[in-house]
This record gives structure tokens, C-alpha cells and sequence, in this order.
């Protein structure tokens, strides 16, 4: 099952986009034997739950990705390759990201791969394996899901959708929810997965107001961006890949109207 989409592309474009998706499949295959293995376990690290099955994901994700191209590596999963300056090009990857979702029977979990040249994601892929989902995008050549073409929900001020992971939206998210008068609520694990779900137009909003790190959301980010979609730091700022790997937060939305909307509300919010 390997479904690839983009057009206008040379043989070559084509065949790494293939490959991609081969591997993020195969990525995802393995993390599903791990569950089905019982391979769960793990520990909280501060906000982060660490699974054996991380290591396992990160494995197999780097010799896949290894094949299609023999550039640099950064991984959640290695802080040594967190320490050394940014290559021009490399693979940002986040094996398992919804690590708890994973661990805890749910389906909002996703393997992301995102391929950064000169500091931006050029190609990604990011695969939801428990609901059967992967997204693909490439720079200026548009992103999708399962081979279908994707783009954000034109913007309706009166059916707006925000998404979160927790049952009921909490904190800025549950404010916003108010505010905004939004017409539906929708509950998802992954950082990532949360962020697609605004590129196909299932959701509108998503915030998320604690330190993120690159590899969270490179490969969903160009997802987004190629389906007309934007986000930021949830401070206002650009939320680009250089320097260090910390950021502050996020703000998505499927408009740059809609984001302009929601980063004044939570400017005020702190006034």
C-alpha cells in the first residue's frame, strides 16, 4: 500500500517520493508489531513519554531514509546529532510522535520525516499508521493524503473547528473555543497529526502554548504550508529551522486571516 501524489514532477522527484512513502509505511508496520507485541512501556521525561518502541521506530527509520538519501540525520531520539551545527541538508525525523497515544491503546499517533535544505523543510511525509493515513508534501508542488490532493477549509468565521489532545479543549485552547464561538471540538493525540488535520480541512485552530521542538513539526509544517495553511511560534514569531531546536509554542490555522484573528486574541489574553 504505498500511495504517492504530486504532479509535474521528473522521474527522478517521483522516485524519491515513492521511496518516502515506502519507507514511513514500513516505519509505521513496525511500530504497529511493537503494540501488538506489548513493546510499550516507557517513561516520562518532563512533558515527553519515552517508549522502547521510540528506539525501535528511530532504528528502522534511519536505515530506510539512509537508502533514499545519505545525508545527516537529526532525531529526536539521538541528542548527539542535536549538538553539532545544522548541515545544508538533512533529515529531521520524529519516529514516533504522540508517543503516549501509542502507549496508551489510541490511534492519534503519526512517524514523521521531513528532508531540510537550507532551512526549510523541502520534502515530508507524515504517517498516521493505526488510522491508515499518510500525508505527503513537497515544496511548491502540494501536499496530500493516501494519494489525494489536500487543501485547508475555506475560512467561515460560523463553523469554525478547533483541535486539541485532551477529551474537552483546556487552558489558552478552552478561551479560544469560547471566544471564537467555534461550532466543533476535536480530540487528537500527535502534534503532528493535529496539524494535518488543519491542512485537509477536518479542523480550522489548533494552539498549543508550551516549548515544542523542531523535529514536532518540520514535516506536518510543510504539509500545512502546501495545503494553504500557516503557522507560528505562539509567541508571533516565524517559527524556522535554524539554530537551536526549542521553540515557543504554536499557532495554526487553515488562514492567515484566521491566524491574524487568533494570535490578537491571545495577545490580549495577556494584557
Amino acid at each position: 500500500m504505498t500511495f504517492v501524489t504530486m504532479s509535474r514532477q521528473n522521474p527522478r522527484q517521483t522516485l524519491i517520493q515513492s521511496d518516502l512513502a515506502a519507507a514511513m509505511e514500513l516505519v509505521g508496520a513496525k511500530i504497529l508489531h511493537c503494540r501488538k507485541q506489548g513493546i510499550t512501556g516507557g517513561k516520562w521525561e518532563g512533558t515527553q513519554f519515552k517508549a522502547a518502541a521510540d528506539l525501535i521506530a528511530d532504528e528502522c527509520m534511519r536505515a530506510e531514509l539512509t537508502r533514499i538519501a545519505d545525508i545527516p540525520i537529526v532525531s529526536e531520539e539521538d541528542i548527539s546529532s542535536q549538538i553539532a551545527d545544522r548541515p545544508s541538508q538533512y533529515w529531521l525525523i520524529d519516529p514516533i510522535d504522540g508517543t503516549a497515544s501509542f502507549a496508551q491503546g489510541f490511534s492519534g499517533f503519526v512517524c514523521q520525516a521531513a528532508w531540510i535544505r537550507s532551512g526549510q523543510p523541502w520534502l515530508a511525509s507524515v504517517y498516521a499508521p493505526a488510522l491508515g493515513r499518510l500525508y505527503m508534501a513537497e515544496q511548491g508542488k502540494g501536499a496530500s493524503v493516501n494519494g489525494q490532493p489536500i487543501l485547508v477549509k475555506p475560512f467561515n468565521r460560523e463553523q469554525l473547528t478547533l483541535v486539541d489532545n485532551y477529551p474537552e479543549p483546556r487552558g489558552v485552547a478552552e478561551r479560544l473555543f469560547r471566544d471564537f464561538q467555534c461550532a466543533k471540538y476535536l480530540e487528537s493525540g500527535s502534534i503532528g497529526l493535529k496539524i494535518c488535520l488543519v491542512a485537509e480541512g477536518t479542523a480550522d485552530i489548533f494552539v498549543k502554548d508550551v516549548r515544542l521542538r523542531d523535529w514536532d513539526v518540520a514535516a506536518p509544517h510543510l504539509v500545512l504550508q502546501e495545503a494553504g495553511g500557516v503557522l507560528t511560534q505562539f509567541t508571533g514569531e516565524a517559527f524556522e529551522y535554524g539554530g537551536g531546536y526549542e521553540k515557543h509554542g504554536l499557532v495554526v490555522a487553515s488562514s492567515a486571516a484566521l491566524l491574524d484573528e487568533v494570535s490578537e486574541t491571545i495577545a490580549s489574553y495577556g494584557a
